[in-house]
């Protein structure tokens, strides 16, 4: 039985967010061109910003703002034009709502002027392994970091809970030296980065394996490709398929959700807390 574990997540600015007892939603805000579903929607501060607060009213607690497409073979771009894309929305945002802020990047230094601006969040997709100078920034700002696996630019192990564990305690290691306190710290197994659909499927399937780092756990599924490959929907289409995996997921303990699309994900996810607390209840009893 997957247990209602409750977790202080503190983030930049003295902020904190319980994380655990119940589902958190982070919501995708992608301030780029090409990123692989909402490409170009949002590259306006102002259209960004609507989208932004739009989330943040049907329940979203966390916006995660990204200046750099990660779909797998875009085209990276300069620190000086994420910066130029982002930071007018973070200083936006931070002027609107008292929502947690997170910056999706790798770069230190973008993620420094990022919580200069008002972000609580640094949300890393290499995981401290490109730049680690990401660990030492939270220790100085106090900001809250997610951790995300990823299986680019590096040779996988063939099982994917040893491939996570791998590079996961690497990371954990790197923070660590840093000084970086674990009440900051939110894994990622990084669904679909570098991972074909038996791998993900395989990775929901024996998710349970990643409580063995006692912190919370972050899923991101959100219209990825092998939703798609599932469903037989193109991107757009996905949410239906997202929102699946976002209470499987949930009922395996997982507890913030990275999404594209806030309300169905939200009411997936108040099914699965029902059920998670209904067990709680039952002291684990089956029929």
């Amino acid at each position: 039985m997957t247990e209602l574990r409750s977790h202080s997540w503190h983030v930049a600015h003295g902020r904190s967010l319980d994380v655990g007892e119940h589902s958190v939603i982070m919501a995708i805000v992608n301030v780029t061109p090409d990123s692989f579903s909402d490409g170009g929607h949002y590259e306006a501060v102002d259209a960004a910003v609507a989208h932004a607060l739009a989330c943040i009213e049907e329940g979203a607690q966390i916006i995660d703002i990204g200046g750099e497409s990660t779909k797998p073979d875009a085209e990276a771009v300069s620190a000086t034009e994420e910066q130029g894309r982002v930071l007018p929305v973070i200083e936006a945002m931070r002027a609107k709502t008292d929502a947690l802020i997170s910056i999706d990047t790798y770069r230190a230094d973008t993620a420094r002027l990022a919580i200069g601006a008002g972000a609580h969040i640094v949300n890393d997709v290499f995981g401290l392994q490109r730049e680690p100078e990401i660990a030492t920034l939270a220790v100085q700002t106090g900001a809250g970091l997610c951790i995300m696996h990823t299986g680019r630019e590096r040779q996988k192990l063939t099982d994917v809970i040893d491939d996570q564990v791998l590079f996961l305690s690497r990371s954990l290691d790197i923070a660590a030296a840093a000084g970086v306190a674990k009440q900051n710290i939110v894994l990622d197994p990084g669904f679909g980065f570098a991972k074909d659909t038996q791998e993900n499927l395989e990775l929901m399937a024996r998710f349970t394996a990643l409580h063995r780092f006692e912190l919370p756990l972050l899923a991101g599924t959100s219209r990825k490709r092998f939703v798609g490959a599932i469903t037989g929907r193109e991107a757009q289409d996905r949410d239906v398929g997202t929102a699946a995996t976002s209470a499987i997921l949930r009922l395996q303990g997982a507890a913030i959700f990275r999404v594209h699309n806030v309300a169905i994900n939200r009411d997936a996810l108040a099914v699965a807390d029902a059920i998670l607390r209904t067990r709680a209840k039952l002291g684990g009893r089956t029929p």
